[in-house]
């Protein structure tokens, strides 16, 4: 009788995708759980590219669940974890890629720390350099500002507070929050924390699901001393200038966060955020649109 996984991995892919989920895939191949059984799930956004199909010839021992439909992130995630059941799950980008012994790190990291109900490694982009996403500290609207405007760096001021300055990039400690391109998650927290909010399509619900976590009472800890390579932009189609329904999605997320957590108290503060997030989005959209119709 085959042993029940310690682990299970969920990855969630759409149109796009393909092109990194067969290295994403061949790692986790070559750089396996080795304390244990894991099993491997990809869930499809009716992606249409070809990935169903290249999981199925290159990857037969991948789950493959279809969706039928874009369902974005966070329901793509749910439907994951609602049906694996192993004491820890990871939920990892297609645009990411194993390394040697990365994944026993981190299930020591957790099995070793009861608390600690969610974990994320040091992640670095293809050309070696830290993905500085990969630890961050809830925003300040400062921290926000400092860093949507390019200003924000990983020192001691407010300007960088948004890059969690206190945690070294290859050190390790609690955080406010970890990349959702991997969210290693105890299961026993998911069950008292609950799903990923389904009211983000995309973007920023990482930050609401480590912010429940604290909430909860679990810690949110980064470790940087073990490494994942994060192709950033690799999950949707878009890459570097996104469609105007991925900058929607992102400056709504922007805005359901504040007003889940923050809102309220101050409403002048309130509506200069609410308007800070608008005229960012105006901004966006419009470079997007025109450095997409510049490269078509």
């Amino acid at each position: 009788m085959e042993a029940s996984p310690l682990l299970d991995i969920i990855i969630v892919v759409s149109r796009g995708a393909r092109v990194h989920l067969d290295p994403c895939l061949e790692s986790l191949e070559r750089h396996p759980l080795r304390q244990g059984p894991m099993t491997v799930h990809v869930v499809d956004n009716a992606s249409a590219d070809g990935t169903v199909e290249l999981v199925r010839e290159r990857f037969p021992w991948v789950e493959l669940k279809e969706l039928g439909w874009n369902a974005g992130f966070c329901i793509a995630n749910n439907v994951g974890l609602q049906t694996t059941d192993a004491p820890f799950a990871l939920l990892l980008n297609p645009d990411t890629e194993a390394t040697e012994g990365a994944l026993d790190h981190m299930l020591d990291l957790m099995r070793d720390n009861p608390r600690i109900g969610m974990s994320g490694c040091r992640l670095v982009k293809r050309d070696g350099t830290f993905d500085h996403a990969a630890k961050r500290s809830f925003p300040t609207p400062l921290g926000a500002l400092s860093h949507f405007a390019g200003l924000s760096f990983n020192g001691g001021s407010a300007l960088g507070q948004y890059l969690a300055p206190e945690v070294d990039e290859h050190g390790w400690g609690e955080v406010d929050a970890v990349n959702g391109a991997f969210m290693l998650v105890r299961r026993e927290a998911v069950e008292d924390v609950g799903l990923l909010d389904q009211a983000y399509w995309l973007y920023m619900e990482d930050l609401d699901w480590c912010y429940r976590f604290h909430d909860h009472g679990w810690l949110v800890w980064y470790d940087g001393s073990v490494t994942f390579v994060h192709v950033k932009g690799g999950t949707t189609v878009t890459k570097r200038h996104r469609g105007l329904r991925h900058n929607w999605a992102f400056h709504r997320g922007m805005g359901r966060f504040y007003r889940k957590f923050h809102a309220g108290e101050r409403p002048a503060l309130d509506a200069l955020v609410y308007a800070g997030i608008l005229t960012k989005f105006s901004i966006a959209a419009t470079r997007s649109a025109v450095a997409r119709k510049s490269i078509a």
